[in-house]
């Protein structure tokens, strides 16, 4: 995994937790939604990403690269 998309998925993890605090602040339980949605989003890239990483080492294990 790439540092930027290490960096862009903390983000949008950082901006995904504070909308729900937002909303929960406020009473808006759709800006607090649409946190948890970020949230859960930017786990399923960064879940994606090492998933991709894996297989990447894996290959390289068995070509010798």
């Amino acid at each position: 995994m790439g540092i930027d998309d290490k960096l862009k998925n903390k983000a949008e993890d950082f901006g995904g937790k504070a909308k729900e605090a937002a909303g929960k602040a406020s009473g808006d339980d759709t800006l607090e939604a649409e946190g948890k949605a970020d949230q859960v989003k930017s786990s399923a890239k960064d879940a994606a990403e090492k998933a991709k990483d894996k297989v990447a080492e894996g290959f390289n294990k068995i070509t010798g690269n």
